[in-house]
């Protein structure tokens, strides 16, 4: 029997199992694995069998370093280590909280374990409250245990609106939005 390009096709005589086709597939990629090998003996260059050893050699201070651990080095020396997780902290804010309420939120400050957000209204800042100790939790784990004891919540900052125009005297403008 033959194809349309002309070779051989070998007659179907029957339908191999999932297993003699898994068994078959192990046995040609272990006979391929011991020509590679073979292969590599032959050029004198033999995979390594025990992983490498780091050297015990201490660099000097003026040598060349890997950046991540001289930035580790010199945030470990000036005792910026809190300060920077704090940083990324509030860099990955929308991470954290979500990005629905990162676009109403946003943190201000971090001192002594008070965590201060602050809300866009006031039904954010509800919000953010009913929250507080889920996010206390989750600020613990990335920052370490203990590094964040109390979340507090201000609201919009917006005082009255100026009199004037076409404002009725005495009004406060809409009430959900002062905190």
């Amino acid at each position: 029997m033959s194809n349309d390009f002309g070779a051989e096709t070998p007659a179907v005589t029957g339908v191999q199992s999932p297993e003699g086709l898994a068994a078959r597939g192990a046995a040609l990629a272990r006979e391929k694995l011991a020509q590679a090998k073979a292969d590599a003996a032959k050029r004198g260059r033999l995979p390594r069998r025990e992983p490498r050893r780091r050297s015990a050699v201490r660099r000097d201070s003026g040598d060349p370093q890997l950046f991540g651990r001289a930035i580790r080095d010199l945030l470990s020396d000036r005792g910026w280590e809190q300060s920077a997780a704090v940083g990324g902290v509030f860099g990955r804010w929308h991470e954290i909280v979500g990005p629905e309420n990162a676009l109403h939120t946003k943190p201000e400050t971090l001192v002594d374990g008070e965590l201060v957000v602050v809300a866009d209204s006031t039904a954010w800042a509800t919000q953010v409250r009913m929250l507080a100790s889920t996010l206390v939790r989750r600020l613990n784990e990335e920052l370490g245990d203990g590094t964040v004891r109390r979340v507090k919540v201000r609201g919009p900052q917006n005082g009255p609106r100026p009199a004037g125009g076409l404002r009725v005297t005495g009004s406060r403008g809409p009430g959900d939005t002062y905190g």
